[in-house]
């Protein structure tokens, strides 16, 4: 049993909660700066272990990994401390801000010899995963293309104070997801064009950047991908619709993994259709109240990083991927402001990676 400590307990409240109910981790110790969150999530869980200082988690000895669960400005200083720490440590997605950061980590990961993983939760949702193993497995052939989107009515997001400061953007918050999922299945992405604009509701709502968002990715060996985003409108019921999809399309058939409604569709090399739901695994994934939070996943991802963990093994999306990821999204990020394809090279060289 590995022992985890969680630093920032908005986000931190879903991975408290897969600790404790895994049998593969012991919840060590929190940290929050703000003490009534932290008085808070000990009443919640009935685990009163929390500190307002990082360096007490830093300096647990007993701690083997660290969750990091702060604002995305501060994941780069975090992951450093960590793993000059001695510390393996799971960063929620998106894994930096800035790539500037991204080679001090890489070499911090090569002196210290410890792991980073990236909690890309939605890779580990069921439908997610059923996709992910049928494509192994063979059962659509070989890959044609990829679609993914994240189409939610987020509204009340709005709500949060954070979400109206200057430097938040869907494009890391919401998209990142749909943005990994694609390279789930195409990891060499080199080009990438699209379009974005802030809609009627989110410049009503105090918005700064875009919230409506389409994509084209290509791939190294020429093949390309779809990738889209709406966050302040209203949406279809899930019986129709699920606010984020993955569709993949083979050479012998297809499949569809919808996230909120847990339902998973595919057409096998067979032309047997199918269609898998997992309506008595809400209570897994969705823990609290409504499903803002998804706690389900975290327990997944943290269960899979503790098994790579014991056995040497890379827990994927690592800290290279992860990085990856962030040279995307900033190539992308840079297509909105200019209006023109970018290559995802030119990020990555221009911080030497």
């Amino acid at each position: 049993m590995l022992q985890l400590g969680i630093l920032g307990l908005g986000e931190g409240r879903s991975t408290m909660s897969a600790a404790l109910n895994s049998p593969k981790w012991q919840l060590k110790r929190i940290c929050d700066l703000n003490e009534d969150i932290c008085r808070h999530r000990a009443e919640e869980f009935n685990f009163p272990h929390y500190t307002l200082k990082y360096e007490d988690l830093l300096n647990d000895s007993d701690i083997d990994v660290i969750g990091i669960y702060t604002p995305d400005k501060f994941h780069a200083t975090h992951v450093k401390a960590a793993l000059s720490a001695g510390k393996h440590v799971v960063c929620t997605k998106p894994f930096i801000d800035d790539l500037a950061d991204a080679k001090a980590i890489l070499d911090l990961v090569n002196t210290t010899g410890k792991k980073v993983f990236v909690g890309q939760s939605s890779r580990f949702f069921e439908p997610m995963r059923r996709q992910r193993k049928d494509y192994e497995e063979g059962l659509i052939g070989e890959l044609i293309t990829v679609e993914a989107y994240y189409h939610a009515d987020h509204r009340w997001f709005l709500e949060k104070g954070w979400s109206l400061e200057s430097k938040f953007k869907w494009l890391y918050g919401g998209l990142s997801h749909p943005v990994d999922l694609v390279r789930w299945y195409l990891p060499d992405i080199i080009e990438v064009m699209g379009y974005g604009m802030l809609s009627a509701n989110g410049k009503k709502g105090g918005l700064h950047h875009e919230d409506t968002m389409h994509f084209i990715f290509k791939s190294k060996d020429g093949r390309i991908a779809r990738v889209s985003g709406a966050y302040t409108g209203p949406v279809q019921p899930v019986i129709r619709d699920s606010e984020m999809s993955c569709i993949v399309r083979a050479t012998e058939g297809c499949s569809q993994a919808d996230y909120m409604d847990l339902r998973y569709a595919v057409t096998t090399n067979t032309g047997e259709e199918q269609l898998i739901t997992w309506e008595h695994k809400l209570k897994h994934y969705f823990r609290f109240e409504g499903k803002s939070h998804h706690a389900g996943e975290y327990q997944n991802y943290l269960e899979y990083f503790h098994d790579c963990l014991e056995t040497n093994k890379t827990a994927y999306p690592d800290v290279r991927e992860g990085i990856g990821t962030i040279a995307l999204l900033k190539a992308m990020e840079e297509s909105l402001a200019t209006g023109l394809s970018v290559k995802v090279d030119a990020m990555l060289k221009k911080y030497g990676l």
